[in-house]
């Protein structure tokens, strides 16, 4: 009865395949916070570290380092933000409001989707294809919070996932983009 409970609620609540999740990170195309196309083969030859954002966070202030990371590798990596309210509604803004925010608080340039869901059971196809192992050939993971981080290298290969509370300037994250 216990594992049967287990699996029931395994199934409700966990991101369902809706069988819309390409096989590479260079057949997605996602809007833009102010309503253009995100088309991923743009980056091939790229790193893309994408990063999960929001608004009202003890996270939030990652903006400017994300954004002075953006300007250092831009020429050979590029960083997609993607607001979300997943976590204690902390992302409540509409995509104008996100977008005015980012914009005037930070001064973001680089580009930022429109508000999806990083979890649960309306899971966006690109989170699908970042946190599940089918899909990455990397491995699986949960998003923890906001401002997890996931470096694609310049082949398409998902390479690393950094935790939420790792700065975007850190060491780590710095020697990853560097690694040829």
């Amino acid at each position: 009865m216990l594992m049967s409970m287990f699996m029931l609620f395994s199934f409700l609540f966990s991101p369902k395949d809706k069988g819309d999740v390409p096989a590479s990170i260079y057949d997605f195309k996602v809007t833009s916070l102010t309503g253009s196309t995100i088309d991923f083969s743009q980056y091939k030859g790229k790193k893309i570290l994408i990063v999960n954002t929001a608004s009202k966070c003890g996270f939030t202030p990652q903006y400017a380092e994300l954004e002075k990371l953006y300007e250092k590798y831009k020429g050979t990596m590029v960083i997609v933000g993607f607001p979300a309210n997943n976590f204690l509604y902390q992302e409540p803004g509409s995509n104008e409001e996100i977008s005015s925010f980012c914009q005037k608080n930070y001064g973001v340039t680089f580009p930022m989707a429109e508000k999806i869901s990083v979890k649960g059971s309306n899971t966006a196809p690109i989170y699908q294809w970042l946190t599940n192992e089918k899909y990455n050939k990397y491995k699986s993971t949960s998003v923890k919070w906001n401002f997890q981080k996931y470096l694609i290298n310049e082949k398409g290969d998902l390479v690393a996932v950094f935790d939420p509370a790792t700065k975007p300037m850190d060491a780590e994250v710095i020697a990853a983009i560097e690694k040829r």
